[in-house]
């Protein structure tokens, strides 16, 4: 369990570990999480029922409330603060189980809502911080851990896809990584803390170019020089190709039917960097491409070596139901 501890503590104390626990002391926040792990694991197993994705949702929340810990203004009011966390995170969980039905390419990609432990992550004056412990997670587990916690395709068999790996390997890396942030956040707290906006920023940018690239008349060779010319690509059918030359036929083949890429969300880790983009097909064949897609970017000395590509769910139509079987255009990216 994440920042477990065996010792018992008084409800009067709750308001003062949450005072101490805001201060940095890991210690506290340990003896915190433990009050109200039974009254968190209910709450899950509620919405969830029993078994292990009620309490991946609590150990999820822990990860959060960790860094949030300092915008809960009312110390008394931690209870249904950290109960508020779960319900999301198990609500985030049931959407991934049910596709919800939409008419417009792109809108299906689950938005993290404002009050959505991952997102408020991403906006804390603490970010900072908690990116840098995300950066000194071995390689492994840092990979599971922005996908799970940061991207929409985050079901464990969307990343086990995206990996290449069972979904048991899935779930022993994210308590892996659950067990390093316990000991990295704490000890890294007070470091200097980089940013990691710059980087992001670099790697939105070199997405953009290159899915846009055919479109605008660049050269998509020069657009993906970070890319080594003998780099792998796995497509989301299991099919493995060599080069960057397939990847751009495919585009140019998107590009010609009308299809257009939006990226929504790059992340960049230690030798990694993850692509989130949506599909914005043409009026006269909305289903031509599924709604979006996430690509997993390996590197090794500065290069892209390896690419792995997860498409979006595609949420059902109404028609499916009159012709079963019936396949539509973008075939390697569908």
């Amino acid at each position: 369990m994440l920042l477990s501890t065996s010792e018992s503590v008084s409800a009067d104390d709750t308001a003062q570990l949450v005072r101490c626990a805001q201060q940095g002391d890991p210690r506290s926040f340990a003896l915190l999480f433990d009050c109200h792990y039974a009254g968190m694991l209910a709450v899950a197993r509620r919405l969830l029922g029993g078994g292990p994705d009620a309490e991946d949702a609590c150990q999820d929340a822990a990860i959060a409330a960790f860094s949030r810990i300092g915008e809960l203004r009312d110390p008394t009011a931690v209870r249904p603060w950290l109960h508020t966390i779960v319900r999301n995170n198990c609500r985030t969980l049931l959407r991934a189980r049910v596709p919800v039905p939409v008419g417009v390419a792109g809108e299906n990609l689950l938005a993290s809502g404002l009050d959505d432990p991952v997102a408020r992550i991403e906006q804390s004056a603490m970010r900072d911080w908690v990116w840098h412990g995300l950066q000194q997670l071995s390689p492994a587990a840092q990979t599971v851990a922005l996908l799970r916690y940061f991207t929409e395709n985050n079901s464990y068999e969307q990343i086990a896809e995206l990996c290449g790996t069972p979904v048991g390997t899935v779930r022993s890396r994210l308590s892996e990584a659950r067990r390093q942030l316990t000991e990295i956040l704490p000890r890294v707290r007070d470091e200097r803390h980089d940013g990691t906006g710059a980087l992001r920023a670099e790697r939105r940018a070199e997405a953009a170019r290159i899915l846009s690239a055919v479109a605008d008349g660049a050269s998509p060779t020069r657009a993906a020089a970070r890319w080594a010319e003998d780099m792998v690509f796995w497509w989301p059918d299991g099919t493995r190709t060599i080069g960057r030359e397939p990847l751009f036929a495919v585009i140019r083949q998107d590009n010609e039917s009308g299809v257009s890429h939006k990226i929504t969300g790059v992340l960049a880790g230690a030798g990694i960097t993850i692509w989130e983009n949506a599909f914005i097909n043409p009026p006269e064949d909305p289903f031509h491409c599924p709604p979006g897609a996430t690509w997993l970017l390996r590197e090794k000395d500065g290069l892209v070596r390896e690419v792995r590509l997860l498409h979006t769910p595609r949420p059902p139509r109404q028609e499916d139901s009159f012709a079963a079987g019936r396949t539509s255009g973008c075939p390697a990216l569908s």
